[in-house]
């Protein structure tokens, strides 16, 4: 006997039916760990899963505008760098890209300038990285934030007291 009802203890709820489907939405959590993780394997792509889609052009555009910047200031530094070993270098069988007509101090200066702006188009693309990032985390934390129209302020005067309310739909 006892037998028998563990089984139908074990057995009945599987048997028995609702009459009513049950109405709870499943809804999936967004991440901003994920959207974090995708803009740092691939930046913009956490812009992407955030569906703020008109965001990546802007990433890429600054993103290739620094890119670029760090490419060119390299290679100009590169390019009157070996200039000004050419000249600094005291040998008459050496001779740089100018032919001698720019004195060594100029050509220094000019390749400390380079370096700089290399230095800080690196700083520049290192700091882009990182906000293409936080944007991505920001924005998955605000994902399901109410931004409706339902949202008011009152301020109402009772004699000597002010009286704040607002209302959150």
């Amino acid at each position: 006997m006892r037998f028998k009802v563990t089984i139908l203890l074990f057995v009945l709820p599987f048997l028995s039916f609702s009459q009513e489907e049950d109405t709870i939405q499943y809804k999936p959590a967004h991440s901003p760990t994920k959207a974090s993780i995708m803009s740092a394997i691939l930046p913009g792509s956490g812009q992407v899963y955030n569906k703020k889609y008109w965001k990546v052009p802007v990433i890429y555009a600054v993103g290739g505008y620094l890119g670029y910047a760090v490419w060119y200031n390299n290679k100009e530094y590169q390019r009157f760098k070996e200039a000004y070993r050419a000249v600094a270098d005291d040998d008459p069988n050496t001779v740089d890209e100018f032919n001698g007509q720019v004195p060594a101090e100029q050509l220094k200066y000019v390749k400390d300038q380079y370096r700089r702006q290399r230095d800080f188009s690196f700083m520049a693309l290192s700091v882009w990285y990182v906000l293409n990032i936080v944007d991505a985390s920001v924005d998955a934390n605000l994902y399901d934030f109410d931004i409706s129209d339902d949202l008011s302020l009152k301020l109402f005067d009772k004699g000597n007291v002010f009286t704040l309310s607002y209302k959150i739909k």
